[in-house]
């Protein structure tokens, strides 16, 4: 076979050809780069560089196992494939590219050898097989929200043009030599053509060619993830849940943190984001994939921007960021947007109210801190003051579960189960404040330290064991964002007691329900099981829906939407959404683990003509009438 890169063309050697195109090439590639590199520079700082095993760790699940497209199914299959075909085809061409650049160096090319060759011809089959896969799912039975752009489809074109011309050329070089391994002897019969000496050499051409145009191309194109989520993982939030430090917030580049607008162009504009967002699917103006548009936008140059009826849309519940493969962090962004609007009063009207209730009261219902126990008086007990004497539990009650008349009886049944299960508990009266979780998150960082203070003061004066509440968005904020508090969940508890025997329930309900995963119960603290298995112990068969666990919906009340008017454009809220997804399923119950999901759910259930239908009850409900003797 003749050396492609010695062998002349038109009197110019190979190899002095190689070297022009590749300085062009990687020139613009290196440039392009370059210049994302100093508008990242130009932003905030952030340390992304803490936990490096734990990294590391997510990069080979999701970078090199490409874990996150698994969850889908089947799907992530032909990505796998084409991912290990892009690494070795690149490793195979810079191998190639030096040795035919510097022609003297006394290494084969890399299909010489043959188990580099058994691995790029096996890998190349298996990759367009994958790449037809994802074009008829692309084309034909396109996901909603998943872009059919030209510059995709010259992406997959390229990309079935480097595999298809390596394989080719494989083919060829067996028909010279009379022998090849066994892929390039079936291509090699298949391709019977004169002169494949000169075939191979214009195969050869055309895959270094067409590599080389892109790399230069990718920096260029809507593409550029296939370069920046590696990054985007291995720098990615470590814990879920999370928001950025505190800051005055961010609406122009310089303002944003680095990783901030990295997320622009690690997005693959996949539609995973907008597919499970709520609030897209309410009809609101958040689209989480435009949100991400937006940022590449701003790194590239431009001024686009997200409208203050986009970031106010959003619910914080994380589906976004739980279903993007290439971990853009949607909630930070929006989080600091909001701190900007915050900082220029931009604010819906009942958001403002509600802030301002929090901050003369530490409730957003305005009522007085005494009435906050309110709810105790109807019990046949006296619920202890952790502050005046030393409790096992400090009950850690929340604003909803607290003044919101629809919840307090759920809150005393509460208190009457741990006070029949033994448990020694406690809560703070008046000391208590709102916790903070969705001040924080609709940007007004300062008002969330005001309340962790006076919160932390009061607990500094209690004495106790855990913290326990009823409130995922409490425990959330409690147990991540204030300082090394022990705190369960309500459930968690339950499963202890039950676990344990000191909650014994009388008898079986004998009932069927579907569950509902809340966002911060869930996604944010990987909460799943123990309200499962309280369910189990029960006698509560569950009808699983089909959003559940790490997929579940949301109510819609989350990251301050419970304060707001509704969004422009709303076509059905998402407890709508929800409360007929459990309907569908034929039960007659919803079973929840919020406070905010009860009140969501049974409103809800009123709008969407469910009455009658279809109960919402929250777990403990469901214990207490499991305790009572059987008839």
């Amino acid at each position: 076979m003749n050396d492609p890169a010695t062998t002349t063309y038109l009197g110019v050697p190979g190899w002095a050809v190689l070297w022009v195109l590749a300085v062009v090439c990687v020139g613009l590639f290196v440039w392009r780069s370059a210049q994302y590199v100093r508008t990242l520079r130009r932003a905030r700082g952030e340390n992304r560089l803490d936990q490096i095993g734990k990294r590391v760790g997510l990069f080979a699940k999701y970078v090199l196992g490409q874990g996150r497209l698994f969850e889908e199914g089947a799907i992530g299959i032909p990505h796998l494939l084409i991912f290990w075909a892009f690494v070795f085809y690149a490793t195979g061409f810079w191998w190639s590219l030096l040795k035919g650049m510097l022609p003297f160096l006394p290494v084969p090319y890399p299909d010489d050898v043959a188990a580099m060759a058994f691995v790029l011809e096996v890998l190349g089959v298996l990759a367009v097989l994958s790449l037809g896969i994802a074009a008829v799912r692309r084309y034909l039975f396109t996901p909603e929200r998943l872009e059919r752009s030209w510059d995709a489809t010259l992406i997959l074109s390229l990309i079935a043009l480097l595999l298809l011309s390596f394989l080719a050329g494989q083919g060829f070089k067996a028909r010279v030599e009379g022998h090849g391994l066994p892929v390039a002897n079936v291509i090699g019969r298949m391709l019977n053509v004169a002169s494949p000496a000169n075939w191979y050499l214009g195969m050869w051409w055309l895959h270094m060619l067409t590599v080389l145009f892109f790399l230069a191309y990718l920096p260029y194109s809507k593409h550029l993830h296939l370069l920046a989520s590696p990054f985007g993982v291995l720098f990615g939030a470590l814990k879920p849940g999370g928001v950025p430090a505190a800051s005055p917030g961010a609406s122009k580049l310089e303002e944003f943190t680095w990783r901030q607008l990295l997320n622009g162009l690690t997005c693959a504009e996949c539609g995973r984001c907008d597919r499970a967002c709520p609030a897209f699917n309410s009809g609101t103006p958040l689209s989480p994939k435009m949100l991400m548009h937006h940022l590449k936008e701003m790194v590239r140059g431009g001024n686009e921007a997200a409208k203050p009826e986009e970031i106010w849309s959003c619910t914080t519940c994380y589906s976004c960021m739980e279903r993007c493969p290439v971990f853009n962090e949607h909630v930070a962004v929006i989080v600091e947007m909001r701190r900007a609007l915050v900082g220029q009063g931009a604010v819906d009207k009942r958001l403002q109210d509600a802030l301002m209730n929090l901050q003369r009261y530490g409730n957003s219902f305005g009522q007085s801190d005494r009435a906050r126990a309110k709810w105790t008086q109807e019990l046949p007990f006296k619920v202890k003051d952790a502050r005046k004497e030393p409790v096992q539990y400090l009950w850690f009650v929340g604003d909803y579960a607290s003044y919101d008349p629809r919840l307090q009886p759920v809150t005393r049944t509460t208190a009457n189960v741990f006070q029949q299960a033994g448990v020694d508990f406690g809560i703070l009266y008046e000391g208590e404040r709102n916790a903070g979780n969705d001040v924080r998150r609709v940007g007004e960082e300062g008002l969330f330290e005001m309340l962790r203070e006076k919160n932390m003061q009061a607990i500094g004066k209690a004495q106790f064991q855990r913290l326990v509440t009823t409130d995922p968005h409490s425990l959330h904020t409690l147990k991540n964002e204030y300082d090394s508090l022990n705190v369960v969940h309500y459930t968690e508890l339950l499963d202890e007691l039950l676990q344990t025997g000191k909650l014994a329930p009388q008898r079986k309900l004998g009932l069927t329900a579907t569950y509902h995963d809340p966002c911060y119960l869930g996604r944010a603290n990987g909460i799943y099981d123990a309200p499962r298995r309280v369910l189990a112990a029960l006698g509560v068969t569950l009808v699983e829906m089909p959003r559940h666990r790490s997929k579940s919906y949301c109510c819609g009340a989350g990251g301050g939407r419970v304060w707001m008017e509704d969004a422009p454009g709303v076509k059905e809220r998402p407890s709508e959404s929800r409360v007929r997804e459990a309907a569908a399923l034929g039960v007659a119950t919803l079973v929840v683990a919020c406070p905010k999901d009860l009140v969501m759910f049974q409103d809800a259930i009123k709008t969407a003509s469910l009455e009658g239908k279809l109960a919402v009850k929250d777990v403990m409900e469901l214990v207490e009438e499991a305790l009572k003797p059987a008839a």
